[in-house]
């Protein structure tokens, strides 16, 4: 972790150019997702590519479609914001990423790998969960009424994404890494 400067409370000096107000807030989480799921459009395929269980494949196929269309709404969202289209380096995305590598590095093809993919794609979910439900509640304390609907749908899709994917993993990804597990424990 950087060192940070801070005074005798502990508490951080802020950067130069740091948010002053919720909007500049806003608007800086807005360059940071915008960030993250244009990284995501790029990611996916990855994700697909090393699946092995076809309705994970499917689910991941249909999320990648999702993204890309959450890239445009938003580009939606600056414009309705009077914003310049910008991204803003997502560290907490480019880590999860980074991690849903390593999984992908340290398993074996197969249902081990599908069940990592899955965790990977879950934190992913998540965290937009989280970022989008941010983002919806500083629009609507901040009166972007223009914006929230925007914000909701794709809200909306994340949910129902980790949905997906939790019923995958449950309903055969993670019995079938158990049994894949335990199949090799006993050929030692």
């Amino acid at each position: 972790m950087n060192k940070v400067e801070s005074n005798s409370k502990g508490a951080v000096k802020a950067k130069s150019g740091a948010a002053e107000n919720l909007r500049s807030l806003f608007e800086d989480q807005i360059k940071d997702i915008y960030w993250a799921e244009k990284a995501l459009t790029k990611a996916i395929p990855d994700l697909i590519e090393n699946a092995t269980a076809e309705d994970l494949k499917g689910a991941l196929s249909g999320h990648l479609s999702e993204t890309q269309k959450q890239v445009l709404r938003l580009e939606q969202v600056f414009e309705k914001l009077g914003l310049k289209v910008e991204a803003k380096k997502c560290e907490a995305m480019a880590g999860i990423l980074k991690e849903a590598e390593s999984i992908i590095e340290e398993t074996e093809i197969g249902h081990v790998r599908d069940a990592g993919i899955i965790a990977a794609a879950q934190k992913v979910e998540h965290y937009e969960i989280a970022s989008y439900g941010t983002l919806l509640a500083f629009a609507k304390t901040l009166g972007a009424s223009e914006v929230e609907d925007l914000l909701l749908a794709t809200l909306n899709e994340e949910k129902n994404a980790n949905a997906k994917l939790s019923e995958i993993a449950e309903a055969t990804v993670n019995e079938e890494a158990s049994e894949e597990n335990h199949s090799v424990k006993k050929h030692k």
